[in-house]
């Protein structure tokens, strides 16, 4: 044979089985059945194909060399085993996940600084129930309301506001309705 006989599943199922998300557990056992199901399949059959007593057969037939064209066809009989085409392809996908990995990793570390020096300066301020509102609007310019530069109107919430549109207004108004 061309390829070497594989004795068992180069598969860790347990490791495997513990990534599975549970709403998928079951399509996971029913992939690992066929999957077993055919590993024992291959198992069943012999490495090489079985091998024939061809004198017995000689004796038998009695037409002159109609065995040995048959013993000569089986002896050049090869099947092929297939070529892993996939592999390479598969290994280069790994390696690009484990790049995707590694820059969401640092991303996800970049992100993580951010919030816990947010998290720090939250904690630095003085708490909520003590601000006064000029306390809240040195700690908070952007949210604070700002009556001299930025007056509005109450209930201070942007659909109250001079001005403002609805999106379904200003769609409208870019497909030419008023």
């Amino acid at each position: 044979m061309a390829a070497k006989r594989i004795a068992q599943s180069s598969i860790n199922w347990t490791a495997l089985a513990e990534r599975v998300p549970a709403n998928q557990k079951s399509s996971f056992g029913a992939f690992k059945t066929k999957a077993d199901i055919y590993v024992r399949a291959v198992m069943a059959n012999p490495e090489s194909p079985p091998k024939i007593n061809w004198a017995h057969y000689k004796n038998l037939v009695p037409v002159a060399g109609l065995v040995d064209s048959f013993q000569k066809q089986y002896d050049a009989l090869s099947v092929p085993y297939p070529k892993d085409t996939y592999s390479s392809q598969v290994d280069t996908e790994i390696e690009q996940s484990k790049s995707d990995i590694s820059s969401y990793k640092k991303a996800s570390e970049e992100r993580i600084k951010n919030y816990e020096r947010e998290i720090g300066h939250l904690k630095s301020l003085m708490p909520y129930e003590q601000m006064t509102m000029e306390d809240y609007r040195d700690a908070f310019p952007d949210a604070a309301l700002d009556p001299i530069n930025k007056p509005t109107f109450w209930p201070h919430t942007p659909e109250e506001q001079v001005g403002y549109k609805s999106k379904e207004q200003i769609e409208a108004e870019k497909q030419g309705h008023h």
